[in-house]
């Protein structure tokens, strides 16, 4: 099996994307014009269009592949890569903007426990073991520092539990638990809340600090890394703006060009039948669309017209 996908994927450059949870579901490679067909039984494709094999990992994994490996783009969470404890092994090339989760600390409303620094010596339950060691291993020192005249204190226990994390504290076995949270509302429904951030995290695009020497030496692979950087990057910035096309008054434009600003600056056009007048276009952010466009109409601009972006270079 080793032989057979060293053969397949030879001379192409090897790119890991999630295979399943929270990252993979808002994963979209189409706008980056990769072509693939994956079989439901194989973790790996061949990119019908360019020299590249997918490979669908766990994105815990990922940093491994990519930082220790043969991998040579990676997409993960900051938080796994975090975990792996390979921050100094891969490049964080590109934030992707979708996946954001924080990864606090939680306890129950009703627990003695209200600030890490009470936790320090407790029972502490969560999926990312070498984060939270890290995290309680500096508050217990402070701990410590502070009670120089006491009793040494207990080192916090960690406990790996690779699922329903949230229910540790009501099961009994955990007194406070370090997790992602999303929206916050399982961890509400079970009757925790936070009292500290660890880090809050995104999926970003990855690359090893050190690449293999079979991608480094070939120009064809390594021009192929900065143009899926490149694309995956116009993907995402079609996904936050929109264009945003209006006349207005020449009188008016300062003011119009404050109110859009757009992603460097916009484009004016004089119309040829109305020389007071001018058309501008301007890329606009998605969430404020609305906005704008009111205070457009507000200063009498006219003919405001907005287009979804499908994908774009910026």
């Amino acid at each position: 099996m080793g032989t057979l996908l060293a053969d397949s994927v030879k001379g192409r450059l090897l790119f890991a994307v999630p295979k399943k949870g929270r990252l993979h579901e808002q994963l979209t490679l189409a706008g980056a014009d990769i072509k693939y067909f994956r079989s439901h039984r194989l973790d790996i494709a061949l990119v019908q269009n360019h020299p590249i094999a997918l490979l669908f990992l766990n994105a815990s994994d990922i940093p491994q592949f990519v930082g220790s490996g043969n991998v040579d783009l990676g997409i993960t969470g900051q938080d796994q890569i975090a975990e792996s404890g390979l921050t100094s092994k891969v490049n964080e090339v590109l934030p992707l903007g979708f996946g954001k989760c924080k990864l606090q600390v939680q306890v129950p409303e009703s627990s003695p426990f209200q600030t890490v620094q009470q936790l320090s010596g407790k029972r502490i339950a969560t999926s990312f073991e070498f984060v939270a060691g890290e995290y309680f291993g500096r508050i217990d020192k402070e701990v410590e520092a502070s009670r120089s005249h006491e009793e040494p204190s207990s080192p916090t226990k960690i406990q790996y539990i690779g699922g329903s994390v949230e229910a540790a504290c009501a099961l009994g076995l955990a007194d406070g638990i370090v997790d992602l949270v999303e929206s916050g509302e399982t961890m509400r429904a079970a009757g925790l809340h936070p009292i500290a951030t660890i880090l809050e995290t995104q999926a970003v695009l990855i690359t090893s600090k050190a690449p293999h020497s079979t991608t480094s030496t070939n120009p064809v692979l390594v021009e192929l890394i900065e143009k899926i950087t490149k694309r995956i990057q116009g993907v995402i910035a079609s996904s936050k703006f929109v264009l945003c096309t209006y006349n207005v008054r020449r009188a008016d434009m300062q003011q119009a060009v404050e109110i859009t600003r757009g992603k460097k600056a916009a484009t004016v056009s004089p119309l040829e039948r109305e020389e007071e007048w001018v058309a501008i276009n301007v890329m606009v952010e998605r969430a404020t669309i609305a906005d704008v466009m009111d205070k457009l109409q507000v200063i009498g601009a006219e003919d405001i017209l907005v287009t979804k972006l499908e994908n774009c270079r910026v």
